[in-house]
């Protein structure tokens, strides 16, 4: 089975966390966290940048990596590192999504989500209530 390495963003502001939904036909209509394939020379980090960019017109500041996801879907196996992300520039336009939402973590089961990006739910819930409780 292909193995497919790819970087998501999980971008937050004012405590909510940014959902993105899926236009292409691989999975329409579900929600992700944003970002795609990493190029060949590219830290996770820049292939994090770069792909939210193009997707998002968004510019980020990467924070730290919350896990590796290991998933197998049908017909390919997905490694997919997640990070924490932050905007650095205001505003965003969907150049390859159907549509974005800003969640609260209340909000999150709300949509649904791809597989592979459900397993990341209970670590932010927890990361952010985390975070609550430190301020």
């Amino acid at each position: 089975m292909k193995t497919i390495e790819v970087v998501a963003a999980v971008i937050v502001s004012d405590g909510k966390i940014l959902a993105t939904q899926r236009a292409d036909a691989d999975q329409a209509g579900k929600w992700e966290f944003p970002g795609g394939k990493i190029e060949a020379g590219e830290t996770l980090s820049d292939a994090l940048r770069r792909e939210i960019r193009e997707e998002l017109n968004m510019d980020i500041k990467v924070g730290e990596c919350i896990t590796t996801v290991f998933y197998d879907y049908a017909d390919f196996s997905l490694v997919m590192h997640c990070f924490f992300a932050s905007p650095v520039s205001a505003g965003m336009a969907l150049n390859e999504h159907l549509s974005a939402k800003w969640l609260s973590p209340e909000e999150l089961d709300s949509v649904d989500w791809l597989d592979a990006d459900r397993r990341l739910l209970p670590l932010l819930r927890l990361s952010l209530s985390r975070q609550a409780r430190e301020i």
